[in-house]
């Protein structure tokens, strides 16, 4: 039987690289391996810095040279690697070559149709997925805990969202899934939507039916988009979640700088093979600075290729020390180091064991008040804190010694400051009234309120607590006054709010009365 050759590169080092798909059992995952293990844009980068050429192009600091101060700060590598687009390097917003090849890879790695280098974070994959999918006017379904992005994504292009609110853990406070029987009700009752918006996970690691519901989209002639802004490792590691590609989404956002491991600002947008990649390339040049760092691209580069090879046992590792610091965790007392045993099948149709989230209410502190704890006293700085709970990001960089420094570090902070839990909000998601489309409220005339005076009218702006980003508000929400006392309380412990003109969010803009 013969070879069958299905994917052909050639690499910067000068090689023809090719990848077969052979009868012998295995044999297509070995060259897929060999493929995987080529960096296009890194080795490009690489070659650049070996010739002699004479910058007469943007950046003005010239290698570094023009800015010493920067240069001492950064290292001379980094200022020696911070170029602009050029025939060698190829370009961003019309690859050709190395870019190109790049994207590709990341495809493979991925089991995506396509792969698109974003350089303004997974909010511009949010964005330019809701962007190609709905026009003014078209509904989408989406759960109301999602990410600022996806609501500014409406106010871009006037799509109306059809919130299917998710349950509550009232022991947690917080946010589940999407139970199927309330998507089905909401595709029963809006058959004319165009797409339906899932997280997969959310930030405290819970996942709704994404196969199921991938389906039953499908069947209804809805696109299926995904922010998988904390699933990068769904797709390399084992046990895990299913991923947005592997469940038959059409599009998902992964920020490979989260537990990618490449830098900030850096993420994936991936496609089904259905999904037309020049249409969608349009959408991203819309916005995407024409400048793209290529700092930004190498790191997603190298970082698709160390994944591609060892994501499994690095993620093998992480699981292991994000199970052995809840079990430590649980053993000190009051506080409650959740995971999979919260699994229903429906609203928490999985769990991202690799998730370190915390709940607090049970030391008699909030969630935010540990995390500055951490911070102040302690000099450790997590992820993010809330009303009820923490959210510790392990990844590869961590070691068992710097668990064992967290663990030692809550168990002293429910000996000095644990407290009767009377009187603590439980809650962090209250489900919201929405009385004015996001973009028509957005634009809309409005006028400064106090926020204590505020119940009963439209807001015309966010309020939301960051991180996680959720909003608490949202443009063309009714303010309640559970809202106002949830502001008022988040401010009081302490929560870092943001959305507003005002910024101490003593007041907030509403729509004016007619």
């Amino acid at each position: 039987m013969p070879y069958r050759a299905t994917k052909s590169f050639h690499s910067q080092r000068g090689q023809s690289i090719h990848i077969y798909i052979m009868p012998e059992k295995g044999m297509g995952l070995v060259m897929g391996k060999l493929l995987q293990n080529c960096a296009p844009i890194s080795e490009a980068l690489e070659n650049f810095t070996k010739m002699r050429i004479v910058p007469f192009d943007v950046p003005g600091h010239k290698r570094g040279r023009g800015n010493p101060e920067l240069t001492e700060f950064l290292g001379e590598r980094c200022m020696s690697l911070d170029v602009n687009s050029m025939k060698p390097l190829d370009n961003l917003s019309h690859p050709t070559s190395v870019i190109k090849e790049a994207e590709e890879l990341a495809a493979e790695a991925f089991g995506a149709g396509y792969a698109f280098f974003m350089i303004a974070g997974t909010t511009s994959c949010v964005q330019t997925m809701i962007l190609y999918a709905c026009k003014r006017g078209d509904k989408i379904i989406l759960p109301r805990n999602v990410h600022r992005s996806a609501i500014n994504a409406l106010i871009l292009c006037g799509a109306v969202p059809v919130y299917v609110n998710p349950a509550v853990n009232h022991e947690l406070g917080i946010a589940l899934g999407m139970s199927m029987r309330d998507v089905e009700r909401a595709i029963e009752e809006n058959p004319d939507a165009k797409a339906i918006f899932i997280n997969n996970p959310t930030y405290y690691g819970i996942c709704s039916n994404l196969k199921e519901i991938t389906k039953l989209a499908h069947k209804h002639g809805m696109k299926v988009l995904v922010d998988e802004a904390h699933g990068t490792h769904f797709y390399f590691g084992k046990n895990l979640p299913v991923s947005a590609m592997a469940a038959g989404a059409d599009m998902s956002s992964v920020s490979m700088h989260k537990s990618g491991g490449s830098l900030t600002q850096s993420s994936f947008l991936l496609t089904g093979k259905k999904i037309n990649k020049d249409a969608v390339r349009q959408i991203i040049n819309l916005s995407q600075t024409t400048s793209a760092s290529y700092l930004l691209l190498s790191s997603l580069d190298l970082s698709r290729k160390r994944l591609a090879l060892d994501g499994e046992q690095i993620f093998e590792k992480v699981k292991e020390m994000a199970q052995y610091a809840r079990d430590e965790i649980n053993d000190i007392g009051g506080y409650y180091a959740y995971s999979s045993e919260l699994i229903n099948g429906d609203t928490i149709f999985d769990f991202d064991t690799m998730k370190l989230s915390v709940n607090t209410l049970n030391i008699g502190l909030a969630g935010i008040e540990v995390y500055d704890i951490l911070r102040d006293e302690y000099d450790i700085q997590i992820e993010f804190g809330d009303i009820g709970n923490i959210l510790a990001y392990i990844s590869v960089g961590d070691s068992y010694k710097d668990i064992e420094r967290l663990v030692g570090a809550l168990s002293e902070i429910a000996r000095r400051y644990s407290k009767d839990k009377t009187g603590m909000m439980q809650h962090e998601y209250i489900n919201p009234r929405v009385a004015v489309p996001p973009q028509q409220a957005f634009y809309a005339d409005k006028e400064p309120l106090p926020i204590l005076k505020s119940s009963g009218r439209i807001s015309g702006e966010f309020v939301m607590s960051y991180p996680p980003g959720i909003p608490i508000l949202a443009p063309g929400e009714e303010i309640t006054s559970e809202i106002v006392d949830y502001i008022n309380y988040a401010k009081e412990k302490g929560c870092f709010l943001t959305g507003t003109e005002d910024w101490q969010v003593d007041t907030i803009r509403v729509l004016k009365d007619k």
